[in-house]
């Protein structure tokens, strides 16, 4: 927010140096980024034109004389509308200026003594564009008669302009007059507001329009009024100033002065001509399906069912508080003016704006939440200024159509003890209540507190909390008393979920496996196309979601990394390994979510590199087992893979993780997804997928200790033995090797060879252990070997019905 120090003097007296005024602001919460000095002209200064003759040898140049407060000077000046009597903009030979011709924008020229058709010109009468003031170079800059001549024109045109940067909750110091607030509260000074009376003529304004809220969710307030016999033409010197000196360029009288009003109280308006709105009936509506409309800067905007249109009976006129409509726009031939000042839902407004990506000065006010009552104001204000710079006259009264009236909140209380508890300290209540007077907050002392009436201007006070917020900056924070704070340091204390969790990240990592991560919040749409195991799980849904693709909670990793596999198979030809561990949410009624930690790895594409020694082949349910091998082995944990049926995996190419030795936990699942699940998701490859839950890894690596990770090297000699076993087809391997390990003799089992095909009796398969026998303390004897053996076999038959092949 720019703030120019001559339009803040209109409202209160400036007694500080900018400098200081700017640090006091600053510490009151309202930030001064940076002071700009504007307006600074070397050799240029204020000329009086006395005469203007015609060019001897050119009928469109003329021949000025002007005094530059010292001399007269011949200058050859081109400009239609310069006229004896003007204070006007002189230029010196050596001035630097704008050049208007130039093809590259902001190009300057040093002016020189030139001869124009024979004559030679001691200078230059300049424009806006010369002067770097804007685009207007039709014509001569018209000084304001009171300036003297000779005086430079940086002292009559230039300000000091303070650059607020606002926090969100302040939309009253988007206006100067909110800044002003703000200075004379902190300064000690009377606030002086603008005048909003002005005299009305004998038509009553309810005959001449009418306006109707359709949607009064989306507007609590809409006022209007009419104002006929308006003459458009440029806006007076001062108006222009004031606008330019904010950065805003001057565009005709009538709609400067609702730029202007806009700024200095921060409330929009829009002005339409009246002749242009059919029945002169306003209609305050969401957009039809696939309504369009012209916005003022020529753009066609195609609408949706959630925006608000103001429109007439016949076709929309101007979106709510973001842009005005082409077809009513304010023209040179507009005689009669329909001014609009109204409130608008914020959220709403907002989401229209970045919808359209249509960003305003309105919507940056109306987004923030205006308060209705500043909708009045406002259009009074406006149309004074009105009468003031076109002339006509302004209809009696005011159209008021207000439902929202009564549902703004109006008091808040606050109690002394939150007031003394928030800020450590006890304030005299003659402090409290002066300081919240000061800014316009009317309190009452009820004994236990203060009921403060919410002014208009301040949509940002609801809670006791921003009273107390106000007290503060106001007394200044350095007056409070400062209390160390008391106790103990806490002393850090491990935390075994993050330990486990980042062993097994760094497990994934060493397996080659890239570590992703997306967002918590996702669709239903998307996660609908990886099915879950638990099909009662219900999402936990959004109140005010950032977009439509993040409206719920994720259930699970797996379509955030399925669709990572799918972004990174599009671009890159070689191995796709990623893994994520994050959290995953699900609905349980009342209450909180529940709440785990999962980790999902997906593996795709070639499973290596083709080189000489081996070829390039593609990934399978064995690429993700051995990932989820290598973080049990990580965490000394012997896990038994079992085949599952999962929704989203292959049937006969999915297992579950369980660990026996802990109870049977259930740890996870691993397998090769299935073809309609990748059809879902974009991916053409195979895809093996893990899913491991850290808090039942977590469970099971708690109970390892450290005597059953570290073991010493064994010096006796091992013995290595295969046996071939019958067993029935759904036995897995897993169960085997498990009963096999549990003999104290048994360094190691694994199965090296599985057959069921032609020989095989019905519904059985066939199975190769391999078994390492070795003990610590000697070497075994063949009939030590012979009772082991023995003894696992007995095992094997009697819970896994296994028998030896003969």
């Amino acid at each position: 927010m720019k703030v120019p120090l001559s339009w803040l003097s209109d409202y209160v007296d400036v007694t500080l140096s900018p400098e200081e005024l700017a640090h006091r602001l600053t510490m009151a919460g309202t930030e001064v980024e940076k002071i700009d000095r504007t307006a600074s002209w070397d050799n240029v200064v204020v000329g009086h034109v006395r005469a203007v003759r015609p060019h001897p040898d050119a009928d469109r140049l003329r021949l000025v004389t002007v005094f530059n407060g010292e001399s007269e000077k011949e200058v050859v000046c081109g400009a239609p509308n310069v006229a004896e009597g003007q204070k006007i903009a002189y230029a010196s030979i050596g001035a630097v200026l704008i050049d208007p011709y130039a093809d590259e924008p902001g190009t300057t020229r040093r002016l020189k003594k030139s001869k124009i058709r024979g004559i030679e010109s001691e200078g230059m009468v300049c424009s806006n564009k010369e002067l770097g003031l804007g685009d207007d170079h039709d014509g001569i800059l018209v000084l304001d008669p009171a300036a003297e001549p000779g005086t430079p024109l940086g002292d009559v045109l230039g300000d000091i302009v303070l650059d607020a940067e606002l926090t969100p909750n302040r939309p009253d110091c988007l206006g100067i007059v909110g800044i002003a607030r703000e200075v004379a509260v902190l300064t000690g000074q009377s606030l002086r507001l603008p005048p909003v009376d002005y005299p009305e003529s004998k038509t009553p304004v309810n005959s001449l329009a009418t306006v109707e809220i359709a949607d009064p969710d989306l507007c609590p307030r809409y006022t209007a009024t009419v104002i006929q016999g308006v003459k458009i033409g440029p806006s007076p010197a001062w108006l222009a100033e004031r606008l330019r000196a904010i950065g805003e360029r001057p565009i005709n009288n009538i709609v400067d002065v609702t730029n202007y009003v806009m700024f200095e109280l921060g409330q929009p308006l829009h002005a339409f001509d009246y002749d242009r709105v059919s029945d002169h009936a306003v209609i305050v509506r969401r957009a039809k399906p696939g309504e369009k409309i012209v916005t003022l800067d020529d753009q066609e905007r195609k609408l949706d069912t959630d925006m608000l249109l103001i429109a007439d009976p016949g076709r929309g006129i101007g979106l709510a508080g973001v842009m005005g409509g082409a077809n009513s726009e304010i023209h040179t031939g507009t005689t009669t003016v329909l001014l609009e000042s109204a409130t608008f839902n914020g959220p709403n407004n907002r989401r229209t704006s970045s919808t359209l990506g249509l960003r305003s000065q309105a919507t940056l006010r109306f987004e923030k939440g205006l308060r209705s009552g500043l909708a009045e104001i406002a259009l009074k204000r406006a149309t004074k200024l009105i009468l003031e710079v076109a002339g006509g006259e302004a209809a009696a009264g005011f159209i008021d159509q207000n439902p929202g009236e009564g549902s703004e909140q109006q008091t808040v209380f606050l109690s002394k003890e939150k007031l003394a508890r928030v800020l450590g300290t006890e304030l005299p209540a003659s402090i409290v209540a002066s300081t919240l007077e000061s800014l316009g907050i009317a309190v009452s002392d009820t004994g236990e507190g203060w009921d403060a009436s919410v002014p208009y201007w301040r949509p940002d006070v609801t809670i006791p909390e921003d009273l107390i917020e106000e007290i503060a900056r106001i007394v200044g924070y350095d007056e409070i008393p400062v209390t160390p704070p008391g106790g103990h340091v806490p002393s850090w204390k491990p935390r075994s979920e993050i330990k486990v969790k980042n062993r097994v990240a760094d497990s994934l990592v060493r397996a080659g496996m890239q570590e992703i991560i997306s967002y918590s919040a996702t669709s239903e749409a998307k996660e609908a196309r990886v099915p879950l195991p638990d099909s009662s799980l219900e999402h936990v849904t959004l109140m005010n979601p950032i977009s439509a693709d993040h409206t719920v909670m994720r259930r699970s990793l797996r379509d955030g990394v399925l669709a990572a596999v799918e972004r990174n198979l599009r671009t890159w030809r070689g191995p796709v390994a990623l893994f994520e561990a994050g959290h995953v949410f699900a609905s349980a009624g009342e209450g909180l979510p529940i709440e785990k930690v999962m980790i999902v790895g997906a593996f795709s594409g070639p499973a290596n590199e083709a080189n000489w020694s081996e070829a390039a082949r593609s990934v399978d349910f064995y690429d993700a087992k051995g990932a989820v091998e290598a973080v049990l082995a990580e965490l000394h944990v012997e896990g038994l893979f079992a085949p599952v049926d999962d929704p989203a995996l292959v049937p006969g190419r999915a297992a579950e993780i369980t660990v026996p030795t802990a109870g049977g936990v259930r740890i996870g699942v691993v397998g090769e997804v299935r073809g309609e699940v990748l059809k879902a998701t974009d991916i053409d490859e195979t895809v093996a997928m893990f899913e491991l839950d850290l808090g039942a890894l977590l469970s099971v690596a708690q109970s390892v200790g450290p005597a059953d990770v570290y073991s010493a090297i064994v010096r006796y000699q091992d013995s290595a033995r295969d046996l071939s076993l019958l067993v029935d087809r759904d036995v897995p391997a897993g169960s085997v090797t498990a009963i096999a390990r549990r003999n104290k003799l048994v360094s190691s089992a694994m199965v090296f060879d599985v057959f069921d095909g032609k020989g095989m009796p019905e519904g059985k398969k066939s199975m190769a252990v391999r078994i390492v026998y070795q003990s610590p303390n000697k070497t075994l004897t063949a009939d030590e070997l012979v009772k082991a053996e023995s003894s696992i076999l007995r095992a094997l038959e009697h819970q896994l019905g296994a028998t030896l092949r003969s």
